[in-house]
C-alpha cells in the first residue's frame, strides 16, 4: 500500500464527508493505493455515525473510536500503530489542511529520501493571538531541538516514512515535537514543504492559549529525557556535587575568618549569627539532595525495561 492517511478528530461531523471525498479524488487522480484511518477522540457529536457511514460505503476507510477524549497524541499513537502504508500522512479534520498537498509530500519521502516532511503554513488564516505565540514557540523549539529548517513544528500536515512512525512513541502532548522525537530516534533526514492553509469552514478551534504553556513544559521534558534520560546522574550528580562543594568552601571560609579574628583578638559575633552560615548550610543540604536524586534516577534508569532499546537500521550476519 502506498499511503496511509491518519486523521485525528474531535467533534468534526460537518467536515468529514467533504474531507474524505477530497482525499479520494486526489488519490484516484494520482493512482495511489491508500487507506484513510479516522481516529475519533471521544467526539460528543455525530462524528462516529458519519465515519461508520463512510466505512460502509468505502472499503479503504478504517476507524478507531476512543471512549473519551484523550488528546491528539494518543490518537496519533493509535493511528501510527494501525497504519500499513509505505508513507504515512497526518492531517487535521477541519479542512484547514489541503489533501492536494499529499502527492508532493509523498514524492519528497519516496523520491527525495526524506524520513519526515513537515508542512509549513507560511500564510495563515489565524488571528494574531494565535500566530504570534506560535512564532515564539517555534523559534524556541528550533533552538532546543537543533532542527533549524522547520518553521512550524506543530503543523498537523506531515508525511513520514513508515519506519519512522513504527519507531517513535507519541505520548502525553508530544505530538508537537514529533520531528524532535524522530531525530532522537535516528531519523535525521527531516524536510519542510510550504503548504496551503485554508480558513476553517466548520466548527471552532479545539485549542486554547494553555497549549503554548504546556508546549514549553513538554519541550523541557523532552530535552531533558533526550539528553539525560538514561544518565540522570550526569546532570543531578554534577549539580549536587557543585552546590555542595560551594557550600563546603563557604563554611571553611567562615571558619577561617572566625579563627583569624580570635587569633588577632578582634571581637566577632558567633558564626551561627550570620546569614552566610545558613546559606552555606542550605547549599550543602540541597547539593546532597540533588546528588541523591541523580543516584536514584540512575538506579531507576538501569532497571527500566527500555534501557537497551536502540534503533537498529540494518544488520549483517549477526549471530544469536
Amino acid at each position: 500500500m502506498d499511503i496511509s492517511v491518519i486523521i485525528p478528530l474531535y467533534n468534526e461531523e460537518d467536515s468529514l464527508s467533504e474531507l474524505h471525498a477530497w482525499i479520494a479524488r486526489v488519490m484516484e487522480a494520482n493512482k495511489f493505493s491508500y487507506e484513510v484511518i479516522f481516529v475519533n477522540d471521544g467526539s460528543t457529536d455525530n462524528s462516529w455515525k458519519v465515519i461508520e457511514k463512510l466505512s460502509d460505503e468505502h472499503e479503504n476507510v478504517r476507524a478507531i473510536k476512543f471512549r473519551r477524549n484523550y488528546g491528539k497524541s494518543p490518537a496519533l499513537y493509535c493511528g501510527f500503530k494501525a497504519a500499513e502504508g509505505d508513507v504515512v500522512i497526518t492531517m487535521d479534520a477541519d479542512l484547514q489542511d489541503s489533501p492536494d498537498e499529499i502527492p508532493g509530500l509523498y514524492h519528497m519521502i519516496m523520491d527525495d529520501g526524506y524520513d519526515l516532511v513537515s508542512g509549513w503554513k507560511q500564510k495563515r488564516y489565524d488571528p494574531l493571538s494565535k500566530t504570534i505565540p506560535t512564532k515564539l514557540f517555534n523559534a524556541t523549539a528550533r533552538k532546543v531541538s537543533g532542527i533549524k529548517n522547520l518553521h512550524d513544528f506543530n503543523c498537523g500536515l506531515k508525511a513520514y516514512r513508515k519506519d519512522v512512525v513504527k519507531s517513535i512513541e507519541v505520548y502525553g502532548e508530544m505530538h508537537r515535537y514529533i520531528p524532535y522525537l524522530a531525530k532522537n530516534a535516528g531519523f535525521d533526514k527531516i524536510g519542510e514543504k510550504i503548504v496551503h492553509h485554508q480558513a476553517r469552514k466548520y466548527g471552532s478551534s479545539k485549542f486554547g492559549i494553555n497549549r503554548f504553556f504546556n508546549g514549553y513544559l513538554d519541550l523541557i521534558t523532552l530535552w531533558f529525557l533526550s539528553n539525560f534520560g538514561k544518565k540522570p546522574m550526569h546532570v543531578f550528580g554534577f549539580l549536587g556535587s557543585l552546590v555542595s562543594f560551594i557550600g563546603f568552601i563557604a563554611i571553611i571560609c567562615l571558619g577561617a575568618d572566625k579563627l583569624y579574628a580570635l587569633s588577632q583578638g578582634i571581637p566577632q559575633r558567633l558564626i551561627t549569627d550570620t546569614p552566610y552560615f545558613y546559606i552555606a548550610l542550605t547549599m550543602m543540604i540541597l547539593g546532597t539532595q540533588l546528588f541523591l536524586a541523580g543516584f536514584l534516577g540512575d538506579l531507576i534508569s538501569r532497571t527500566s525495561q527500555g534501557r537497551n532499546d536502540y534503533q537498529i537500521e540494518k544488520t549483517i550476519k549477526v549471530e544469536k
